[in-house]
C-alpha cells in the first residue's frame, strides 16, 4: 500500500450524532465537527431513529460547512469522500451515504464508504502517531462489543464478540433500571465512583466454546433480580454500590478477555476504542494490567471514542490508499459486519 498525502472530507451519521471532519492524511485532524441530539433523545430514555433521521437532514449541510470552513480549505482542496455506511440506523446512514454521493458527483471527487467499527479503530491512529498494525483492539460501544485482531490496515480478524447484548447497551439498561437515565455511559461511571465495587456479587460470563466472546446480558438480569428482591424484602438499594458493582463486573470481562488475546497472539500492543472506552474504570484497570505485561497501551481521547467523523477520515485515508472506490450505487447497510466489502 502507497501512502501519500491527501485531504479526507469524513461524514459520520450512524446513530444520533451528525458529524463531518477534515483529516490530512489519516493522522491529523484540521476540523472535527460534532452536532449532538442527546437531549432530544434523553427524554426516551433512548435514540429514537425516526427522530434521529429527521435532525440528521437538518443538520448535516451545516456542519460539512463547518468542518471545511474550519480547517479553512474548500472542496476544490479535498482529495476524497469518506462516508459511514455500515452498519448502524438505516435511515441515519441514509442521510450521510446520501449527502456524500451528491457532493462527489456534483464535485467529481471520489468516494470512499467506511465501516462503522474501522472508523472506531482507526481513531487510535489520531493521538498515537506510532502506533502501526498489527496490534489488538477492543472496540466496545452502545451496539458493538469485539475483540479484534488488526494484522493491517483495513485488515481484520474478529476474534470475540457479544452473544446478546453490547457492553454500552447494558450499560444504558442499568443506568435506566437504577434511575439515572439515559446516556447511561457516563452516569454509571460518575455514580460509581462513590460505589463499593465488591459490595455486590454479579455474574461474570464465559461462553464455553468461544473464550473470547462477550455475554452481557445474563449480568444484566442479574442486576434486574438484584432489584426486584431488594424492593420485595423492603431493603433499601444503594444506587452507587449497584453501580460500582455492575461496572467492575463489566470491566473485569473485557479486560480478561483482552489479556488473554494480547498474550495468546504475542502482541505487545493493545487499543481500545468505542464509547465505552471512555470509562475511567475501564481505562484504568487496562492502564495497569497492560503495565504489569510490558504492553504498550492505546486509546483515544473520550471526544474520539463516541461517534465523530474524525475516526471515519483516518479510516477512509488508509482505504483511499489501497484503492478502495465506491460508486454511485453505494447503499447505506445497516448489518455491516467488520472486514465485510460491498
Amino acid at each position: 500500500m502507497v501512502m501519500e498525502e491527501a485531504l479526507i472530507l469524513a461524514i459520520e451519521s450512524s446513530c444520533d450524532e451528525t458529524a463531518a471532519a477534515v483529516v490530512k492524511s489519516g493522522r491529523e485532524v484540521l476540523s472535527n465537527i460534532i452536532s449532538s441530539q442527546i437531549a432530544l433523545h434523553t427524554v426516551y430514555g433512548g435514540v429514537v431513529p425516526e427522530i434521529a433521521s429527521r435532525k440528521h437532514i437538518e443538520k448535516i449541510n451545516q456542519v460539512i460547512e463547518e468542518a471545511l470552513r474550519t480547517a479553512n480549505v474548500t472542496l476544490e482542496d479535498i482529495t476524497a469522500i469518506a462516508v459511514t455506511y455500515g452498519p448502524g440506523l438505516v435511515g441515519a446512514l441514509l442521510v450521510g451515504v446520501s449527502t456524500a454521493k451528491a457532493i462527489s458527483l456534483a464535485s467529481g471527487i471520489p468516494l470512499v464508504g467506511v465501516h462503522h467499527i474501522e472508523g472506531h479503530i482507526s481513531a487510535n491512529y489520531i493521538e498515537n502517531k506510532e502506533l502501526e498494525p498489527p496490534f489488538i483492539c477492543l472496540v466496545v460501544s452502545g451496539g458493538h462489543s469485539h475483540l479484534v485482531a488488526v494484522n493491517d490496515y483495513g485488515e481484520y480478524e474478529i476474534l470475540g464478540r457479544t452473544r446478546d447484548d453490547a457492553a454500552g447497551e447494558a450499560f444504558d439498561k442499568v443506568a435506566r433500571a437504577i434511575g439515572l437515565g439515559y446516556p447511561g455511559g457516563p452516569k454509571i461511571d460518575k455514580v460509581a465512583r462513590e460505589g463499593n465495587a465488591d459490595a455486590i456479587s454479579f455474574p461474570r460470563a464465559k461462553v464455553v466454546d468461544a473464550a473470547y466472546d462477550f455475554s452481557f446480558s445474563g449480568l444484566k438480569s442479574a442486576v434486574l433480580n438484584y432489584l426486584n428482591s431488594c424492593e420485595m424484602k423492603g431493603i433499601p438499594v444503594c444506587q452507587a454500590d449497584v453501580a460500582a458493582s455492575f461496572q467492575k463486573a463489566v470491566v473485569d470481562v473485557l479486560v480478561e478477555h483482552s489479556m488473554h488475546a494480547v498474550e495468546e497472539y504475542g502482541l505487545h500492543k493493545f487499543a481500545i476504542a468505542g464509547g465505552v472506552a471512555s470509562n475511567s474504570s475501564l481505562r484504568e484497570t487496562f492502564a495497569r494490567e497492560c503495565a504489569a505485561r510490558q504492553i504498550s497501551f492505546y486509546h483515544p481521547s473520550p471526544i474520539l471514542c463516541t461517534d465523530n467523523a474524525a475516526m471515519i477520515g483516518a479510516a477512509g485515508y488508509y482505504e483511499y490508499c489501497k484503492g478502495i472506490r465506491h460508486g454511485y450505487d453505494l447503499n447505506a447497510v445497516p448489518n455491516l459486519r467488520l472486514g465485510e466489502r460491498i
